[in-house]
């Protein structure tokens, strides 16, 4: 059996500013720092194998907490980076919220749907990051991996478990530094063990949209 650890990365001040984030880079805040520490000492005791990571800062700062106690080499893998939002990235919600109230309704109720000007879709973040998962249980066969990404990879990943196809994005919550467990066994393939598992310590204000 192997176990796949889906860590979304601690708070940076993107995630505190109401912004669109996408791809734009930034480390972890100081909070954020402390919510990897946490994590850090949470996952210090379930026998990680790997730590892989999204190329970008605020994911990596946190692998690296995660890796730490093991000793471990950060891997990075550009299949788990966050959906690029083209015209909307680095922009307040609220901004794009009256500068294009089509697109943000769509955001709101069924982003899957939606393709933001320049940007990627949720679907194109689903095939690139499934794809790379599904190879996981062949290379680390019998082993535990954490792979530190964000709450748009993780949620593309919780639908193509269970099969879901549309209006799926807003059913997942996922707080900042937590982490949600797959189980993958050859006959049954991949189960999900456990969602949104967050060091007390570490919860944050609900997040919107």
């Amino acid at each position: 059996m192997t176990f796949v650890y889906l860590v979304r990365h601690g708070e940076s001040e993107l995630n505190r500013g109401g912004m669109f984030r996408g791809t734009v880079d930034a480390p972890l805040n100081e909070h954020g720092r402390l919510q990897a520490e946490a994590l850090g000492k949470a996952l210090s005791r379930v026998g990680l194998d790997a730590v892989v990571s999204s190329p970008l800062a605020r994911a990596l700062d946190t692998a690296h907490a995660v890796a730490l106690p093991y000793g471990l080499e950060v891997r990075i893998d550009r299949s788990f980076t966050n959906i690029h939002l083209g015209e909307w990235q680095g922009r307040l919600k609220a901004q794009v919220a009256k500068e294009y109230p089509q697109e943000w309704a769509l955001w709101v109720s069924s982003p899957e749907q939606l393709l933001v000007p320049g940007g990627e879709s949720i679907g194109e973040v689903r095939e690139r990051a499934w794809h790379r998962l599904r190879m996981v249980p062949q290379e680390f066969a019998g082993k535990r991996i954490a792979i530190v990404t964000h709450r748009t990879v993780i949620k593309t990943l919780l639908a193509a478990v269970v099969g879901l196809e549309h209006d799926y994005f807003w059913k997942f919550y996922l707080d900042p530094a937590s982490y949600t467990v797959l189980m993958h066994e050859e006959e049954r393939g991949f189960c999900i063990y456990q969602v949104n598992v967050t060091p007390g310590a570490t919860v944050s204000p609900l997040e919107e949209f």
